[in-house]
């Protein structure tokens, strides 16, 4: 089955921006660049640059800068705190080091945030994706019993929704 993720793709507004700010804001290496006019897969034509930072465990963020296309829109029905992306850092030190980082650059930055088994900080990019870095908390045996627990969260969650609990 699956191994590990290879890549998560979003779109970008600009691409030296963005390189910019991942790579000297955050700290990923950038690691590949692909100018096309067609798209491999589909093989329609719309040029776009697709580029990519490489992470620690050999994973990557990457990012399509679109030539031709509008503007991005957000989901008006998804509060902008939903979708958004986690980078882990490797410990909390670093987590606070990122924040350093970050508002020096003038980024606005939420946390560190306590969620019990990780701490977090929240933050946007250039192109308004919402991104998160974290730093484990966990202790020893947390894994398994989140891992039991999550059924029965899962099956009252399901029986609220389904009651109307849920509607404020």
């Amino acid at each position: 089955m699956f191994q590990r993720l290879h890549h998560v793709a979003y779109r970008c507004s600009d691409a030296a921006e963005t390189v910019d700010f991942y790579t000297n804001g955050i700290g990923l290496k950038f690691a590949h660049a692909i100018a096309q006019d067609r798209v491999p897969s589909t093989q329609a034509f719309s040029p776009h640059l697709h580029i990519f930072f490489e992470l620690a465990d050999g994973s990557y963020l990457a990012f399509f800068a679109l030539a031709n296309a509008k503007p991005a829109m957000k989901d008006p029905n998804t509060p902008d705190w939903v979708q958004h992306l986690a980078l882990e850092v490797v410990d909390e030190a670093a987590l606070l080091e990122g924040k350093r980082r970050l508002t020096e650059r003038g980024i606005d930055v939420v946390g560190p945030t306590d969620h019990g088994f990780c701490k977090s900080i929240y933050f946007f990019d250039p192109s308004g994706h919402r991104m998160e870095m974290t730093a484990r908390t966990e202790v020893a045996g947390d894994t398994e019993r989140f891992a039991k627990a999550a059924p029965a969260i899962l099956a009252t969650w399901e029986e609220r929704r389904r009651s109307g609990a849920l509607v404020g």
